[in-house]
């Protein structure tokens, strides 16, 4: 990974801030009530024999699923045979965690706080090759290990990260670690390997079955209440214990030649220290992870770059609407003093024509309908986030808060639709009210379900349960659409949108079009200002999907959100201007496809990431990406649209 910069003043921030408010709130409210944020209240911690109400000796480690770069599809801890917890319930899960494919499960690790433990054994697994289901087993381990795929663990809410040294001496934290890595046949080592120089055996696959943990931990200041975690480490270890009853954690690593036979035995072990740290405060423990993510510094720059376009659209529009349309109003009315108004030229000659019905208008007062709920969800949803309120800390937070906004939004999404309908002088306000509801969140879940069922084929836990599946249909069907009627009853109750001039019973004829006002060119320079402003940002976006990065700059991609808005605004407008001039009047279909034809040059860019950026493998795999893509691109061709 790259050098690491200092981080921005991102969400810690307004989560300290949050904090702060928290606690001044129940200072004023007195002992009587303590207030904290959802999810986000401090554990305290205290030594065996300690124990009190609100402090505990047990800590907890939770194991998330394991994910690679090199594959779309993530899997349960309980898919390897790694050690598994006995008879111990599962916490629950939020709907964005479920829809993000997060399998939360306890683990058979458990440590008491300020006790040390060295190479305390967990279990021992053994294989025999020669019997089909031990043989499966072991070869899924090592098509993992082969992949490059990474454990995730938990504990007190804060990701057990495994810290290394890049270049000029920069640390990297990383918020899981690999389950072993491989040996290639021509003794190149891949991905993990390279960390030992013990790991040199051919084609052969190390496995790390012993972790050395380190939690650190902070004495709150009134010692009555024991001490909050603020951070945990672990470093991976591979060991082959000769005496897996009695392990010593010493001796050489655990290989497993890709050509072995007979019995393989892999005991897991894991080590547990506990350090004081002064310095970090509980408020801010995810600073360390967060330092270590690359390059913030290109975040000012494209946010620099967006905004000189920005100006300099806002530049041309105001430059048309004073001098241009002040001098054509001027001369429009000089015009009228004198006779000779037959020589009229530009935009005033369709003033006959510029409220005729577009083609299709039923398809475009729904296209309008569906982009204006989402253009509020993610409004809505970016400024939530920018108050901390969806950090990395709270799980899931943030697909929740977009579903459930978007469901909520059903009636804004079905007035705009029956509005537009209505002034292009529609009559049938049934099929509009039911495309509204049903059209585009209908192709989402259609693409959703088929990616779901090739997850459920590949025994992926990203596949959404049934259950699951059967909640979101009811949100949809029994709270967003019924929604989506109430907005289209008052739409459509409203008087049609008055229009200032009348349309001609003829409509008039265009007539040759310059190459730069035909509808096609036009469309396609108008998608390429609006990405200009964003693709910078996509990088990281699509990095936090794909990477498996934590993405937490949501205070930059809130003002990013804007100047793309505005761009999009601007530059329609410029582009409508010149057609109306060269006296073309069909603008309606025009202006949502001048800027929805961003969406196309974020497919290309998708397609570009896919190729230089990714190492994705398998065809499940990439069908997975593109599926999932098309559903962005969907919805951001209807939100700039």
């Amino acid at each position: 990974p790259p050098a690491p910069v200092p981080p921005p003043p991102g969400p810690d921030m307004a989560l300290r801030r949050l904090l702060l408010v928290a606690a001044a709130l129940a200072a004023a409210a007195g002992p009587a009530v303590a207030f904290y944020l959802p999810g986000l209240a401090p554990v305290n911690f205290c030594e065996a024999g300690k124990e009190k109400p609100e402090c505990k000796s047990g800590i907890e480690l939770f194991v998330n699923r394991l994910d690679s770069v090199e594959s779309v599809l993530p899997y349960e801890y309980t898919a390897f045979d790694f050690c598994q917890a006995e008879g111990k319930k599962r916490p629950s899960e939020n709907l964005g965690q479920v829809l993000f494919g997060e399998r939360i499960e306890p683990s058979p690790y458990r440590f008491t706080f300020n006790k040390q433990e060295t190479c305390k054994s967990v279990c021992t697994k053994t294989y025999d090759t020669t019997k089909p289901e031990d043989k499966q087993k072991l070869d899924f381990l090592k098509k993992s290990m082969l992949l490059n795929y990474q454990h995730h663990w938990i504990v007190d809410n804060m990701p057990v990260t495994w810290c290394y040294d890049v270049e000029d001496g920069q640390r990297f934290c990383n918020p899981g670690f690999p389950i072993g890595c491989y040996i290639t046949e021509d003794g190149r080592p891949k991905d993990a390997c390279v960390i030992n120089s013990e790991f040199h055996e051919k084609d052969t696959f190390y496995i790390f079955n012993h972790v050395d943990i380190k939690i650190y931990y902070h004495v709150v200041e009134n010692e009555a209440l024991g001490a909050r975690l603020v951070a945990a480490k672990l470093e991976p270890k591979s060991y082959k214990h000769t005496h897996p009853d009695n392990p010593d954690c010493s001796g050489v690593p655990m290989d497993i030649s890709n050509k072995a036979s007979g019995e393989v035995k892999i005991a897991y072990t894991y080590s547990v220290s506990f350090h004081e740290e002064k310095s970090i405060r509980w408020a801010s423990r995810w600073d360390y992870i967060l330092e270590s993510m690359p390059h913030t510094h290109i975040q000012w720059f494209s946010i620099m770059n967006s905004l000189v376009i920005v100006l300099f659209l806002s530049g041309m529009v105001a430059m048309i609407m004073l001098r241009t349309l002040h001098k054509d109003i001027a001369r429009y009315n000089q015009m009228d003093s004198t006779e000779d108004a037959q020589e009229e030229f530009g935009w005033k000659l369709v003033h006959g024509d510029i409220f005729r019905p577009p083609r299709k208008g039923m398809l475009l007062s729904v296209f309008l309908g569906s982009g204006t709920q989402i253009l509020i969800m993610t409004f809505v949803t970016l400024f939530f986030a920018c108050l901390g309120f969806l950090s990395p800390a709270n799980r899931g937070a943030l697909m929740t808060c977009a579903v459930v906004l978007w469901v909520l939004l059903g009636t804004p999404a079905g007035y705009v639709a029956a509005r537009f309908y209505k002034s292009f002088g529609g009559e049938k306000w049934k099929t509009n009210v039911l495309l509204t509801s049903f059209l585009c969140p209908g192709i989402v879940f259609a693409d959703f379900f088929i990616m779901n069922l090739i997850l459920w084929g590949e025994g992926s836990s990203a596949a959404i349960p049934f259950g699951t599946l059967v909640a979101i249909l009811a949100l949809w069907f029994c709270i967003s659409v019924p929604l989506t009627f109430i907005g289209a009853y008052f739409g459509f109750k409203k008087n049609a949108i008055e229009h200032p001039v009348r349309t001609n019973q003829i409509p008039r004829q265009i007539p040759e079009q310059s190459f730069y006002t035909k509808p096609l060119p036009g469309i396609i320079m108008g998608g390429i200002l609006p990405f200009g402003c964003i693709f910078i940002q996509l990088f990281f976006i699509l990095n936090s999907i794909w990477s498996h990065q934590m993405y937490y700059m949501f205070g930059f991609l809130f003002l990013v959100f804007i100047i793309l808005v505005i761009t999009c605004s601007e530059a329609t407008i410029l582009l409508c201007y010149f057609h109306l001039c060269a006296e073309d009047y069909h603008w309606q279909w025009r202006s949502f496809l001048t800027s929805g034809f961003t969406a196309v040059y974020f497919l290309i860019y998708a397609i570009h990431y896919f190729f230089s950026k990714l190492q994705i493998t398998g065809t499940a795999s990439t069908i997975l990406y593109f599926g999932y893509t098309m559903i962005m691109v969907l919805i951001f061709f209807l939100f700039t649209g």
